[in-house]
């Protein structure tokens, strides 16, 4: 863990080596990794004000689950990650909320998706990673299957995933997921998306329309200008 320069109670959290989190204990709501500001923002545009019910798999030190528990008083929430150790380490130094608040499991996120009721959950992020890349297990048609079936009509699925510029994993990602999903979208930095430089690109489904150019308007407004392609302007910029 480490502790930013001039920032009293504000740290970044390394899991192999990688940034995984940042925390500011005194701001929940404080978001400095862009790809999660982007997901906080999508939620926000996608759900009106109130709880959530949220499962995250790839806990790291639960920088998003802090700011919903912080925006959305009296959500509910589930913090999956494969790593038990990191998870009490997490607990201990960040202050977490405790369940049904937050929940925090210890398992494989592919696995721990089966064990929820089907049209129960409102958001399903997954932020996990082994070093640099999302596990396999986690980029199958059954996970993908598995996870709209238990998100509500109204839900939404947000996933980190890593793209070296040549958008070979973002295009199997939305490939797999346009069979589970009837709305398929993407967030970015735009260099990322024309292959430029890799990044995170943060992908979107939900069987209910996405806000469009409501989220256009606010990713582009973001601290990096990110960018928004909804279904067909993706397909278009990936050759699919």
């Amino acid at each position: 863990m480490e502790k930013l320069d001039g920032e009293p109670d504000s740290y970044v959290l390394h899991v192999n080596g990688v940034p995984s989190s940042s925390i500011t204990l005194s701001d929940p709501a404080r978001l400095d990794f862009e790809y999660l500001d982007w997901m906080a923002r999508i939620i926000d545009f996608q759900f009106p004000p109130g709880p959530l019910r949220a499962v995250h798999i790839g806990a790291a030190g639960c920088a998003l689950a802090r700011a919903l528990h912080s925006t959305r008083p009296g959500s509910k929430q589930t913090a999956i990650d494969i790593d038990s150790a990191l998870l009490d380490y997490s607990r201990t130094w960040f202050d977490l909320p405790r369940s049904p608040a937050l929940a925090l499991r210890a398992g494989d996120g592919a696995a721990e998706v089966e064990k929820f009721r089907p049209d129960t959950l409102d958001v399903l992020v997954r932020d996990a990673f082994d070093h640099d890349s999302v596990p396999p297990a986690l980029q199958t048609d059954q996970f993908f299957s598995t996870c709209a079936s238990i998100l509500k009509d109204s839900g939404l699925y947000l996933a980190n995933v890593p793209d070296s510029g040549d958008h070979k994993v973002l295009r199997s990602e939305i490939e797999l997921l346009s069979a589970s999903f009837a709305h398929i979208a993407a967030a970015a930095e735009p260099g990322i998306l024309k292959g430029r430089r890799r990044g995170n690109v943060v992908v979107i489904a939900s069987n209910t329309p996405l806000p469009a150019p409501e989220l256009d308007r606010s990713l582009r407004t973001a601290a990096t200008m990110a960018t928004f392609l909804s279904a067909q302007p993706l397909r278009a910029r990936l050759g699919l």
